[in-house]
């Protein structure tokens, strides 16, 4: 099964240095070049992205080498104090993740507003300072 790779740079705020990630099929030996290629990319061309919200609703299957990619790329950002995050997991991709638990700095969401909801948690942190 083929991957879709959708990659929306988030807008709001000005000078944001996030984007979303949106994969629909199989993240697997086959397909994870070509979104550890396009990743590349993104990292390259906007320098100043440092955080990844990988939109997992579509994703029907993920293999090791799936893993591996978002274990790079949480390595990469890591370095530019980033993160990758997680949202909408399908029930199998879930049981994945949840084996996978184990990993620390993985952090997943059940859904948008639960991620935003952190997020806000976060930077209010800063303010309280």
């Amino acid at each position: 099964m083929p991957l879709e790779i959708k990659v929306q740079k988030d807008l709001s705020p000005p000078g944001a240095t996030a984007a979303t990630v949106k994969l629909i099929g199989s993240l697997d030996t086959s397909t994870a070049p070509d979104l550890e290629r396009q990743l590349a990319e993104l990292l390259k061309a906007e320098g100043g992205i440092n955080e990844i919200v990988f939109d997992l609703a579509q994703l029907k299957f993920i293999s090791s080498a799936g893993l591996r990619v978002f274990g790079n790329m949480r390595k990469q950002l890591k370095e530019r104090h980033g993160q990758v995050l997680f949202i909408h997991l399908q029930p199998q991709i879930q049981e994945v993740f949840d084996i996978m638990k184990s990993l620390p700095g993985i952090s997943i969401f059940k859904d948008l507003a639960e991620l935003d909801r952190y997020l806000a948690a976060r930077q209010r942190s800063y303010s309280d300072r």
